[in-house]
């Protein structure tokens, strides 16, 4: 006989129910035989039940951090910041995205902010008879791979009525720019709608005879186009040649219900690489296209940050405008032979376990030094790296060493998390000291084997990345030109 479960009673084929009654012994066996299924069922249902509700709490944490944090007050304009695999991230990174592509970004991205070099190929925004106006402009071809990948993401509104996009965060980029409809060339996926200028009644095309359009050489480090109807065409070129290209415009750009009118940005037309979901990138570099400085007239100049693990289960924040000054540890900005839109200091010492690395002070400050969001791999030069190699490996002991590779070499099996790790601190002019954690000196590579997160440069420049600043408050202040730090900034 075959039983259901109607109504919380058990019903039996013959459409009769089972009471509290006196009945038959073979109902009182079946009645038994469906309490022990149901007995045995009651693990299954539980787990489902708290999985679900973890998953929901999950998902409501997220909602929470994408949509509330955002807001104007009298200190100034504050965004969540998302790690760019963190599972809340609104744009987030292929899961499957293998340590090779991170490595062959930062390698990319360090080439690029080293050099900038003008291109000289034609763009096939020039040749592509989707376009009603073509392009003269010059652009490299190769498609890139990585932009990005290395990036945080947050939020921004734009046009009137404004409409909300998920663009990646980058202080050594001067140029904003998105996706736009009808993107003439090409378009990468991303979260949600592309921008429509059509659709915003606030919109404007530049004209080559703005000044806007002589600026985008100091901003992009390329040479701007015309269009043959007068309009400014950008070229953002990356380190891995990846690109965008399109046209110089202004809109308002909105944050929460904060409006911020005559925004310049670049409204893409054609666009590769692997930017995430993303719908474009923020620029908060020193230079009059970036976000931060057209906003700083109504906001301040300074903005800080602090950046969030993958795994941190609260986002970092983005602010911009005033700031508390007596919780930061401090070191000026400095000039240097790079490229005077990015963040230089000048770094003094490291030490491990509470002593100096065995090498020259000299060597410190053998190269320029920028603090950069998105690299994510620390570069030295190659004798403090070696130094600082040698130092960790003595101070972990035993700890058993596993295989590395050209660029991460100092490998251990395990995790950052799980092992016991000397004191490692970087020292930078003034006597701002950055005391680093173990998820600060050490990335997982993968479950079982964990490096030490700097490597030796080649390329003329050492970067502070952002797996040392990650939990770290950071701030740019540019009027007093000095970049402040302090422990604890994500809590």
């Amino acid at each position: 006989m075959k039983h259901h479960i109607y109504d919380g009673k058990i019903r039996t084929n013959h459409s009769h129910y089972i009471k509290g009654t006196r009945t038959s012994s073979r109902s009182r066996s079946s009645l038994s035989a469906n309490i022990m299924e149901l007995l045995l069922l009651l693990p299954f249902l539980l787990a489902c039940s708290l999985f679900f509700t973890v998953s929901m709490s999950a998902k409501d944490a997220c909602d929470s951090q994408i949509n509330d944090f955002q807001h104007l007050n009298s200190t100034g304009l504050h965004l969540t910041l998302h790690h760019p695999q963190s599972p809340c991230s609104p744009a987030p990174l292929p899961s499957d995205l293998p340590f090779s592509a991170v490595i062959a970004h930062d390698a990319a991205r360090i080439a690029r902010l080293t050099t900038k070099t003008p291109t000289s190929r034609p763009t096939s925004l020039h040749h592509d008879n989707k376009l009603a106006d073509s392009l003269a402009s010059t652009v490299p071809l190769t498609p890139g791979a990585s932009v990005g990948v290395g990036n945080y993401v947050t939020r921004l509104g734009l046009g009137t009525p404004a409409t909300i996009y998920t663009m990646v965060v980058d202080t050594g980029s001067s140029f904003t720019w998105l996706q736009c409809y009808p993107c003439s060339v090409s378009c990468h996926r991303q979260t949600g709608s592309l921008y429509d200028p059509r659709a915003s009644s606030t919109y404007t095309a530049v004209p080559c005879s703005a000044s806007q359009c002589s600026d985008l050489e100091s901003a992009t480090g390329q040479p701007h186009g015309c269009s043959r109807s007068n309009v400014c065409v950008y070229q953002a070129v990356y380190g891995d040649q990846s690109y965008s290209i399109g046209y110089l415009s202004k809109d308002t750009v909105s944050f929460a219900s904060t409006r911020f009118p005559g925004f310049y940005y670049g409204c893409g037309q054609d666009n590769e690489g692997l930017f995430g979901q993303s719908a474009g990138l923020i620029g908060l570099a020193r230079n009059k296209l970036s976000l931060f400085y057209q906003l700083a007239p109504s906001l301040g100049s300074s903005f800080s940050y602090c950046l969030p693990t993958s795994t941190s289960s609260s986002g970092g924040y983005l602010s911009i405008g005033s700031y508390n000054p007596g919780q930061y540890s401090y070191t000026p900005l400095v000039s240097s032979s790079l490229d005077g839109s990015l963040y230089s200091v000048s770094f003094t010492g490291m030490s491990v376990g509470g002593s100096p690395l065995v090498v020259s002070s000299s060597e410190y400050s053998s190269l320029p030094t920028i603090i950069d969001s998105g690299t994510v791999i620390t570069r030295l030069p190659k004798a403090v790296y070696a130094a600082l190699s040698k130092a960790v490996v003595a101070a972990m002991g035993g700890t058993p060493r596993a295989t590395g590779d050209s660029l991460l070499d100092t490998c251990f099996k395990g995790q950052a998390s799980k092992l016991r790790l000397p004191a490692v601190n970087m020292v930078f002019a003034g006597g701002a000291t950055l005391k680093l954690a173990a998820g600060n000196v050490l990335y997982d590579v993968d479950e079982s084997t964990t490096c030490l997160a700097f490597a030796a440069t080649d390329l003329g420049v050492t970067i502070i990345g952002n797996t040392q600043q990650q939990t770290f408050s950071f701030v740019y202040d540019v009027t007093r030109s000095r970049i402040g730090f302090a422990p604890g900034g994500c809590s």
